[in-house]
């Protein structure tokens, strides 16, 4: 069976962040999740996704420190110190995402660099996710890389292509690192999503869902998410997946839409 996973960042824009919790929980799903964590009231996030019962399934590193934040977003993962400070910022995650019961991290790679040859950048990414995934690993906690689409949305981006993702997290070689394959992203990006995820799914920890073209529900593009779904499942997949995505219609009618397709 599937776990279906609401971003609440995109979902429910009408009320306030917290009671979003528990409109997912109404229109029937446990999981649902965010990006950012660091500008938000951690006590109140507790307590609506207790009372909701509504778990958060994911969100990103950060961190409340504004003087690593900077240099984190200034370094990514692409610069000699981003090994030191991706442990930095993953060390404060994981203590944040251990209280809220959070079982996944996101990471992005940040901005490709052009003063510096590809191949370095690459090192560089993989000496952090090294240096990272001691800390996941003590924590039971997965991070889990996401690769975007540099076409229509990501311009720029480091990580685009999956099949580079799936080798980068098998050179880390850590059970608590893994891939996040956004099914929107690398249907733009390459297409070829269901013997990709067939051939991969052990190093992926976590899925997100949207059609193109729009990012929109499923059902709106060419994304047969039907068959991806049925996919997925077959496969005994029993991570979460993540519906990230903006509505063309109320967000309830969207996600039960999407539930349906479901085998």
């Amino acid at each position: 069976m599937l776990i279906f996973s609401p971003c609440i960042e995109m979902m429910f824009k009408d009320l306030d962040f917290e009671d979003r919790f528990a409109a997912v929980k109404e229109v029937g799903l446990a999981h649902a999740e965010f990006w950012g964590w660091s500008h938000r009231d951690l006590g109140r996030l507790a307590r609506a996704s207790k009372e909701s019962g509504v778990a958060i399934s994911s969100m990103c590193v950060g961190t409340k420190d504004e003087a690593l934040e900077a240099e984190y977003k200034a370094k990514a993962l692409l610069h000699p110190d981003s090994p030191l400070l991706l442990k930095k910022v993953s060390e404060e995650s994981v203590k944040v995402a251990r209280d809220l019961g959070v079982p996944a991290l996101i990471i992005t790679t940040g901005q490709e660099r052009l003063d510096i040859s590809r191949r370095e950048q690459r090192d560089y990414l993989v000496s952090s996710l090294k240096a990272a995934a001691p800390v996941f690993e003590a924590a039971g906690i997965t991070a889990v890389l996401e690769p975007l689409n540099i076409l229509q949305d990501h311009k720029g981006y480091f990580l685009s292509s999956g099949y580079e993702a799936f080798d980068i997290i098998r050179e880390v070689g850590s059970p608590r690192v893994k891939l996040l394959y956004d099914i929107y992203h690398q249907q733009i990006t390459e297409g070829n999503l269901i013997p990709n995820i067939r051939k991969n799914i052990d190093l992926i920890g976590h899925f997100h869902v949207a059609d193109n073209p729009g990012r929109h529900e499923p059902g709106t593009g060419e994304i047969n998410y039907k068959n991806v779904f049925a996919a997925i499942d077959a496969l005994g997949y029993e991570g979460i997946i993540g519906l990230e995505y903006s509505p063309t219609i109320d967000s309830a009618s969207a996600l039960k839409s999407t539930m349906a397709l479901a085998p």
